[in-house]
């Protein structure tokens, strides 16, 4: 179901372990990651992440502060919402 679903955006300046520490962040919190797109335009990184929380027995919010404190770390702008959001957001 699309409450389930999340939208991670990730764009920094590229550098190594930009995905491992995300997916491992995820995993921790019992995200399935179902889709992961990502490129490198002039060394800025960007990536875009479909993620499923119905399993997690953690909060939206409680991923959100996790993921977003991870970004930080790593110098990153992190941007998480639900999918349901992001859906409508693109549908106005």
């Amino acid at each position: 179901m699309s409450e389930d679903k999340i939208i991670v955006t990730i764009s920094g300046k590229d550098g190594v372990g930009i995905v491992a520490e995300i997916a491992t962040v995820l995993a921790k919190y019992e995200v399935n990651i179902e889709d992961i797109k990502q490129t490198i335009m002039q060394g800025c990184f960007m990536m875009f992440l479909l993620g499923d929380i119905s399993k997690s027995k953690y909060s939206f919010k409680e991923i959100k502060e996790a993921v977003c404190a991870s970004g930080q770390k790593l110098g990153m702008e992190i941007w998480m919402q639900k999918k349901e959001i992001f859906d409508k957001m693109h549908t106005i």
